[in-house]
């Protein structure tokens, strides 16, 4: 059934991958100041021929009028976003997120607004654990969820549908959120499928590898769960994985050693994990240091930060592979949009990684939408508008993907940690994706721990009065 008909997610990408969500490096743990100024009435005129790298500026002056939902006024649209950087555990986590729309905000704002209302953006630390307390605030007031990404999606799911909360999220994690109801994301990440790509690119570099897999991941639930999706993605092409899965208690071991050892002891080659940047993935490449185990190390989007790079200065992560659907930032100068994407957060003294990119691509796929709404700016006309969008690049920052239908893409490319630079390795033309629908990859129904409905939408939460779109 096609998802233009389906009740379809109000709108909030790792994970990606997974936890892709608690990704993070860096210790910024400071909150953003998070608005785009006092709202007020538009300039008569935007920068000429504004864009974001082939995409036209969704923002500018215009004639919108009235309170027409919750959040919207005259002159100013008031969003809720944010992401996890207070959590102790590994401070400053997933801060490029917020950054990132702080930054959007700003740029927009620069140039009118959004058809001459302002955009106000308050920021929710979620830390982890507060999911659904910043969710219940964020219902009083907010017309949608914009460029949000916190790792604990699933603990505020039943709220945010309760509240009618649309969101467009920088990424989902738990199957109730990824095909949750009244939710877009610019690079989707659904329950029932997944994107293949790095495993079958992997294992033409590494045949032999990939016959002695292993995998490591935490007792982080959500974290669990994209690890074992990763296993299930990588089945069609050729990968064998070996019964000696390390699981560690995610705040935090007091030796990793052990686990290094468990690893080595049943001859993996390949260790694929989930776990995102901070203490307690150092340790564990410290640790496999330590024993003498020197894999190929397979993960998420997640892991291309900064602070990974930064702390390979000693290159105990040269093995270390990240997959990517997006331009790498090293690849700026050859690509507008991400040069744009750099330079608009960097102007507002942000930090940059590849989670702010997916945050910076939520950004425009909901200032496009809002744009096309006009004065009928609702959550029903953003629902409508979003289930329309069936083919997303957010200007260039990445391969093509489909936040209509809830359809991730069918491209991918590799990149290889080596020394404190990211290089990309497949394929090996700068810039290109490898692609082919055979890379998207159905998830078993066994595997799919949520009950969903025709229209692919969980239902776990959902009832009827939840926004449907409308032809």
């Amino acid at each position: 059934m096609e998802r233009k008909s389906r009740l379809r997610r109000l709108g909030v990408p790792v994970v990606v991958a997974v936890l892709v969500a608690a990704c993070g490096a860096g210790h910024r743990g400071a909150s953003p100041d998070g608005g785009g100024g006092a709202a007020g009435q538009a300039t008569t005129a935007a920068p000429a021929g504004q864009t974001f790298g082939d995409l036209p500026s969704p923002c500018g002056p215009g004639t919108a009028k009235g309170a027409t939902d919750q959040g919207v006024t005259d002159t100013a649209i008031n969003i809720a976003y944010g992401d996890d950087r207070g959590f102790t555990g590994s401070p400053g986590l997933s801060h490029e997120v917020g950054d990132a729309v702080k930054a959007m905000i700003k740029w927009c704002d620069d140039q009118g607004g959004i058809n001459g209302r302002q955009v106000n953006g308050t920021f929710y630390d979620a830390k982890i654990t507060e999911t659904n307390n910043v969710m219940t605030e964020a219902c009083g007031s907010a017309f949608m969820l914009v460029g949000q990404g916190w790792a604990l999606d699933s603990t505020g799911e039943q709220t945010r549908v309760a509240c009618d909360l649309v969101s467009v999220p920088t990424f989902s994690v738990s199957p109730e959120f990824a095909n949750g109801p009244m939710q877009y994301q610019a690079v989707p990440n659904p329950a029932d499928e997944t994107v293949g790509a790095f495993f079958a690119q992997f294992a033409k570099l590494y045949p032999d590898a990939v016959k002695k897999a292993a995998e490591y991941t935490t007792t982080l639930a959500t974290e669990n769960y994209s690890t074992k999706r990763g296993v299930e993605a990588s089945k069609p092409f050729g990968w064998n994985w070996l019964p000696c899965t390390q699981t560690v208690n995610y705040f935090g071991e007091p030796d990793y050693k052990p686990f290094m050892q468990k690893l080595k002891d049943c001859g993996a080659q390949v260790v694929w994990f989930t776990l995102s940047a901070g203490p307690q993935l150092y340790n564990m490449l410290q640790a496999a240091n330590q024993v003498g185990f020197h894999p190929l190390w397979l993960t998420e989007t997640n892991n291309y930060v900064q602070g990974l790079a930064d702390f390979n200065a000693n290159h105990l992560a040269d093995n270390v592979y990240v997959r990517t659907a997006y331009v790498p930032l090293e690849q700026a100068a050859q690509t507008p949009a991400v040069r744009k994407y750099i330079d608009v957060v960097k102007a507002d003294g942000g930090d940059v990684s590849q989670l702010g990119a997916q945050a910076t691509s939520s950004f425009l796929l909901w200032a496009t939408a809002a744009k096309e709404c006009g004065s009928t700016l609702t959550r029903q006309c953003m629902v409508n508008r979003l289930s329309k969008i069936t083919k997303w690049t957010g200007g260039g920052l990445h391969a093509a993907s489909d936040p209509g239908e809830n359809h991730g893409p069918t491209c991918g490319m590799l990149l290889r940690l080596q020394g404190t630079k990211y290089v990309q390795v497949y394929p090996t033309k700068l810039g290109a994706f490898d692609c082919s629908p055979s890379y998207t990859v159905k998830l078993p129904a066994d595997f799919v721990t949520v009950k969903l409905n025709a229209d692919r939408i969980a239902t776990n939460y959902l009832t009827d009065k939840a926004i449907r779109p409308q032809a």
